[in-house]
């Protein structure tokens, strides 16, 4: 079965001409092909079921034929079935053109119900590189896909480079190096970041009039006799593929000057606090210089995200209070447009972060890194799973009654190192025995969320106290009090924490 392995990275508009003026590119003679593409299903979507894509392209006086299969893709990086031929006159003979039997019939079964879905149509400008022993076709499309009656459309602006052969690590290293822009440095790096929605993709849900939606985690499917480095590298894929899910929502809402969804911030902060997880717990196996590096660079995006989640947050509890306590609409009115005012400005600096050139060019370099780390000798997974789980948890414990004394500041640490633990019991429950990671899970989970409501509570009281004078002046005491209230009632509950902390993930009883 042909495959084809591609990178597909979008690009802002106001960045082509500098990348068109990259040292790369400036001197290649481009080849131009207008293309106009109709992508075919039924009427039941059985193809994007399958995640699967059947078109038919014109490019020039031809026409022709393609057929593409799901495959993998993690940061914008694809791997997939693909088969090409011109197209025949009348109905499509799919077993002449799909040389994989299974593929083949299920299409010649569906062929009597395909449809027109949706269509693109775009300038394509092709070139073809030579790049660190790899050839590589560099294609940038600048056009439109639509669909729907009355047409919806939605534009094109994307640099998909494909392998032709040569190492992978070649492919990424072209792409870093197209995103430092002319110059070749950080600061004269252009917006061009991976992503993983393909045409089709992307055609399909403008046909459904649908937003994207925000992606919870994905727990990757660990084999016991995995290699170390190899159950990391599924882990960090995973956690990217949850970060870019969610990115995709909240540039989708901003494109089209709307709030994005507050479960895609969240989602996003959540796999940013995963990713880092899965740094910290296979610290031990990785260069020190790596794991600190990459640490340092994804929580300066996951602070960035922060006064986002909070103000959502803080709208969460403040509108039901307000209405429990029975204050009066006029009273209300005052403190919720500053709290919306607060929650708009971080939104837009939430957005602002994925938008900056410093996203993408992080991106690249942490793929290409985690892609190229070599694997390496040991333990087998399961005896080093327990091991260092064992011994995280013993800290954890060990920590939790002296954080528990400290106030907020070390509720809110221990709060994070119950995080940081779960995650990483999520990420090797595979290889664990099931009862023992069932229990001490569920009751990481309790013990997080104990500590997350009065972190929220905690955050309650500091924002209240610093809001501007004479602002509220009839609700903020109200608010204040019933605060303070719910602080108390749920600090009675905190000796929980360390009851809850006792069940270990080596232990049954």
């Amino acid at each position: 079965m042909p495959t084809e392995t591609e990178l597909k990275l979008a690009l802002h508009p106001d960045d082509l001409p500098a990348l068109l003026a990259h040292p790369l590119l400036a001197g290649v003679t481009w080849e131009r092909q207008p293309m106009a593409a109709v992508y075919f299903d039924t009427p039941a979507l059985d193809l994007r079921q399958a995640r699967m894509a059947v078109r038919s392209r014109r490019v020039g006086r031809s026409t022709w034929l393609t057929v593409k299969t799901a495959g993998t893709s993690v940061g914008g990086l694809s791997r997939r079935g693909e088969w090409e031929a011109r197209a025949p006159r009348g109905r499509p003979d799919f077993a002449a053109l799909v040389d994989d039997p299974a593929v083949a019939q299920q299409l010649r079964a569906l062929a009597p119900d395909l449809q027109p879905a949706f269509r693109t149509d775009f300038l394509r400008r092709r070139t073809v590189l030579t790049h660190r022993g790899a050839r590589i076709e560099i294609a940038l499309d600048e056009g439109q896909i639509s669909a729907g009656q009355p047409a919806r459309t939605e534009p094109i602006l994307e640099l998909e480079l494909e392998l032709f052969d040569g190492p992978v690590d070649a492919l990424l290293d072209l792409a870093h190096t197209l995103a430092l822009g002319p110059g070749g440095g950080r600061e004269t790096a252009l917006r061009l970041w991976p992503v993983q929605a393909s045409k089709a993709e992307r055609g399909y849900a403008l046909e459904a009039g649908a937003a994207p939606q925000p992606a919870r985690a994905g727990v990757p499917v660990l084999e016991r006799h995995a290699g170390l480095v190899q159950a990391w590298r599924q882990t960090l894929l995973a956690t990217l593929t949850h970060l870019q899910a969610n990115e995709a929502v909240i540039r989708w809402a901003t494109a089209r000057g709307q709030l994005p969804d507050p479960e895609a911030i969240h989602q996003a902060r959540v796999a940013l606090r995963r990713l880092r997880s899965a740094l910290r717990l296979f610290a031990p196996l990785l260069p020190r210089r790596f794991a600190r590096h990459w640490l340092a660079v994804w929580g300066r995006l996951a602070r960035a995200l922060g006064p986002a989640r909070e103000a959502d947050v803080r709208l969460d509890w403040l509108l039901p209070a307000m209405a429990g306590l029975g204050l009066p609409h006029d009273v209300q009115t005052p403190l919720l447009a500053h709290a919306r005012a607060q929650r708009a400005a971080a939104h837009a600096q939430a957005a602002d972060a994925f938008r900056e050139a410093a996203y993408g060019l992080n991106l690249l370099a942490f793929l290409r890194a985690v892609l190229a780390m070599p694997d390496r000798a040991g333990e087998a997974l399961p005896d080093w799973a327990g091991r260092r789980l064992g011994r995280q948890h013993a800290r954890l414990q060990m920590a939790a009654a002296q954080a528990l004394r400290e106030g907020p500041e070390g509720r809110h640490r221990l709060r994070l190192a119950v995080k940081r633990q779960r995650y990483a019991m999520e990420f090797l429950a595979d290889v664990l025995p099931p009862r023992r990671g069932t229990r001490s899970l569920s009751a990481l989970a309790r013990a997080q969320a104990l500590l997350g409501d009065l972190n929220d509570l905690d955050g309650a009281r500091l924002w209240l106290a610093a809001l501007p004078a004479g602002l509220a002046p009839d609700a903020v005491p109200a608010l204040s009090a019933w605060v303070d209230g719910e602080l108390a009632r749920r600090l009675q509950e905190l000796p929980d924490v360390e009851q809850l902390l006792l069940v270990t993930p080596w232990r049954d009883d």
